[in-house]
């Protein structure tokens, strides 16, 4: 009977929580979220319009994408590393992606910027550094028949500055880059 007495309250308080955290708060931030984020909310995915009046979900611009063809901006690895920044086996890492660039563009003999050798915090930034965007620029204009100023122009349409004026850094979105390459958008 004690036994019964004490689960009660117990099943009681555990159904008002599920109700009140599992869907009432829910519902609550997601329909927030839908009313005052819908883009994000919605995984902030790029879709491109056909030709023939269809459209063609690319991408999240959330999340990089994987593009290693020469014609192409290459951004950072993909891939979280918890490898401290000066062990034998980050620098193992960071030579072999140095080989994986000097292969790519055996030509440039410029000095590979950090961030398309290393790794960013969550493995998924959609982002490069403006260094990182010019270090490929001749590699894709010849690649793709386009003059140099050609490739810049379409860069510096998809680099944001920094947040207020003083915040954060310069960044290239890689992936809205390939789709203007690409005349996608």
């Amino acid at each position: 009977m004690k036994f019964r007495k004490e689960l009660r309250p117990a099943l009681i308080c555990f159904g008002i929580m599920t109700v009140l955290c599992g869907a009432l708060y829910t519902a609550a931030i997601t329909g927030i979220s839908q009313l005052v984020f819908k883009d994000q909310a919605n995984g902030s995915i790029i879709a491109v319009h056909q030709k023939d009046g269809t459209k063609i979900e690319m991408g999240s611009r959330l999340l990089a994408q994987s593009f290693t063809k020469t014609e192409y901006l290459v951004g950072r690895p993909a891939g979280v590393s918890n490898l401290s920044p000066v062990s034998k086996e980050e620098k193992k890492l960071v030579q072999e992606r140095i080989d994986w660039w000097h292969s790519l563009d055996p030509g440039n003999e410029k000095e590979i910027p950090m961030d398309l050798v290393t790794g960013s915090g969550s493995g998924v930034d959609p982002h490069i550094t403006p260094q990182a965007a010019e270090y490929q620029v001749t590699r894709i204009a010849k690649d793709r028949g386009m003059t140099e100023e050609e490739v810049r122009h379409i860069i510096k349409n998809y680099t944001s500055g920094r947040l207020l004026g003083f915040m954060g850094e310069p960044a290239v979105d890689v992936f809205m880059v390939n789709l203007a390459l690409d005349g996608l958008i």
